[in-house]
């Protein structure tokens, strides 16, 4: 996606707007980001949120951020669990 499509894509809602402002210029990127439709049943549709997902973390910055990092370690976590128990639930079956 180019720097300039956002913005001409919602040039209705940025009528009046100074195109080359910064601000507008985030307005419209936020639009593209609200508006934006994906399949979320496809492994693209999920890569795509988790890619928002880290794009917006960055973006808040301060605690949102050391919550998002948390959310991820605790996410990560959970898998390396169940991987572990799904590991010793198939060696225990096969020389048990």
């Amino acid at each position: 996606m180019g720097q300039d499509e956002p913005r001409d894509r919602f040039s209705d809602d940025l009528i009046g707007l100074d195109r080359d402002d910064p601000e507008a210029q985030a307005f419209a990127a936020h639009l593209d980001r609200v508006e934006r439709v994906r399949p979320g049943y496809t492994v693209e549709g999920y890569l795509g949120g988790v890619s928002d997902f880290a794009e917006s973390a960055n973006r808040l910055g301060g605690h949102y951020r050391l919550t998002a990092g948390i959310l991820v370690a605790l996410i990560l976590l959970g898998v390396l669990i169940a991987a572990w128990d799904t590991v010793v639930f198939i060696l225990v079956t096969l020389l048990g």
